[in-house]
């Protein structure tokens, strides 16, 4: 009779504990998603998207209003071509600006949308003009070691008047 009342907490406790990791799967999977039916896309040409995923959210003032659809590359311009899928209750001026941000250091990737100030609205197939691509930190730090390796080693200067 022990035995039993022992494997059936055991049963409870392994049960609750799956449950709780599927829970965390679904909220680090980032699991809602805007539906079809609730969205409508727009595109964003970047010359370099970093390490930007589909899947990845789209903020705008820090709230979640769409997600990265699809990521294509252009064999024309030598672009990345990036479908974004708004949510249906988030109106945009045509006029908005797409930038590739970082959350945190080395957090994930997220477009950002700044809203314009044009009258007409974003609609379903319409295209982002005014983009900035993500900035890549090895890129940078190699810029900034290579102009320090240009500037050669600085000569001593000795103090004036002797």
């Amino acid at each position: 009779m022990k035995r039993t009342t022992a494997d059936l907490w055991v049963g409870i406790f392994v049960t609750s504990g799956l449950v709780a990791l599927l829970v965390l799967a679904l909220k680090v999977g980032n699991a809602t998603t805007v539906s079809a039916s609730d969205g409508y896309r727009v595109t964003a040409e970047f010359e370099n998207i970093g390490g930007l995923k589909p899947r990845a959210p789209v903020k705008s003032a820090g709230v979640v209003v769409g997600r990265v659809d699809a990521i294509a590359f252009d064999n024309k311009k030598f672009v990345a071509r990036v479908t974004l899928r708004l949510d249906r209750q988030f109106e945009f001026p045509v006029d908005t600006t797409a930038s590739i941000l970082t959350s945190g250091l080395l957090g994930e990737q997220y477009v950002g949308l700044d809203g314009g100030g044009d009258d007409k609205l974003l609609k379903e197939g319409d295209r982002l003009t005014m983009t900035q691509s993500a900035m890549v930190l090895e890129r940078m730090i190699g810029r900034f070691l290579y102009g320090k390796a240009s500037e050669g080693p600085t000569a001593e200067k000795a103090p004036a008047g002797k």
